[in-house]
């Protein structure tokens, strides 16, 4: 049987983050960059946020797949190559194979050595797909070798990760995306803007498993910075911003104190905050025009009855 092929564009392990860490904690405000979330034990909180009640996008998205996705594969056409923007699991995207009927799959995510296990698995179920797994960090660019991708490509970026970008951001990564797709096409996971109520109970729901999952990050910066942080002294804080039409997540010292880790330190006033990640809530129409504007030239969408969530394929 064919063996998934496995390529390291970059490594967790030779990369060092204390210097974009101490950076993040020395700005005003302090921040964390999100892809800090994902250690073992916050991608194992993550998967159980996205099974709360509360937390909508995982279960709207997936009953868009499920009813539309024939018609994303009609609207996509012949899939030589799908590509998997942090694929984790690769289950999202293992779904559409019946089908998309892709004969490449090529995984990408932070980690290839998470993607060993799962690509092994997944090549036994699917055993006429080529699959290759990607260790990249994409969230600092895109770029793919034609050899491991032949073009044209359908680019698969579920689960409203596009927000986590600012717009300027997003515009950026969209550009890198309709590139990437070498004259494919790109399928992606929007979340849209709803009541505010909603939203903040979404990512702060009664059980306090996404309080958990933002606690974490201290855990994060203990092991990675050397710092010495204690989970007792904050709090989770998530609010949305209507203005910027995001919610914010943060972590709230709840008294005055001092961060201290190898080579440098940040004081905190009680209240103070660190900014751990921004979630951004599009229109419809404000999406389609982001993707226009990135360059490409034709669009469908589809959203579910409340127009709660959104898939958009783009293409051109």
């Amino acid at each position: 049987m064919i063996q998934p092929r496995f390529i390291e564009i970059d490594s967790p392990g030779t990369q060092d983050p204390r210097a974009e860490l101490a950076a993040g904690l020395g700005e005003r405000p302090a921040r964390v960059a999100p892809k800090y979330f994902y250690d073992a034990l916050g991608s194992r909180l993550f998967e159980a946020i996205t099974e709360l009640p509360e937390y909508y996008p995982t279960r709207i998205e997936r009953a868009i797949f499920d009813r539309e996705a024939p018609a994303m594969a009609a609207a996509a056409g012949s899939v030589h190559t799908l590509v998997d923007l942090g694929a984790g699991s690769c289950r999202k995207a293992a779904r559409l194979f019946p089908v998309l009927q892709p004969r490449r799959y090529v995984a990408v995510d932070i980690s290839v050595d998470y993607l060993r296990d799962v690509l092994a698995d997944l090549q036994r179920e699917f055993p006429a797909v080529a699959m290759t797994g990607v260790g990249l960090d994409f969230s600092r660019r895109l770029v793919l070798p034609d050899d491991v991708a032949p073009g044209p490509r359908l680019l698969f970026y579920p689960g409203s990760s596009i927000g986590n970008f600012t717009p300027d951001e997003a515009l950026r990564f969209l550009r890198q995306c309709r590139d990437a797709a070498a004259g494919g096409s790109l399928l992606i996971g929007v979340d849209l803007v709803k009541p505010k109520a909603v939203l903040e109970l979404a990512y702060d729901d009664p059980l306090q498993v996404t309080a958990a999952f933002n606690l974490n990050v201290l855990r994060r910066l203990n092991v990675l910075l050397g710092c010495d942080a204690r989970l007792e002294d904050f709090a989770h804080v998530a609010l949305f911003d209507e203005t910027a039409s995001r919610i914010e997540m943060h972590l709230q010292a709840r008294r005055a104190l001092t961060l201290r880790w190898p080579g440098g330190e940040r004081a905190l006033a009680a209240g103070e905050r660190i900014h751990t990640e921004n979630s951004y809530k599009y229109s419809v129409e404000g999406f389609d025009d982001l993707l226009r504007r990135a360059g490409f030239t034709r669009t469908s969408c589809w959203t579910d009855a409340q127009r709660w969530f959104a898939v958009f394929l783009a293409a051109g």
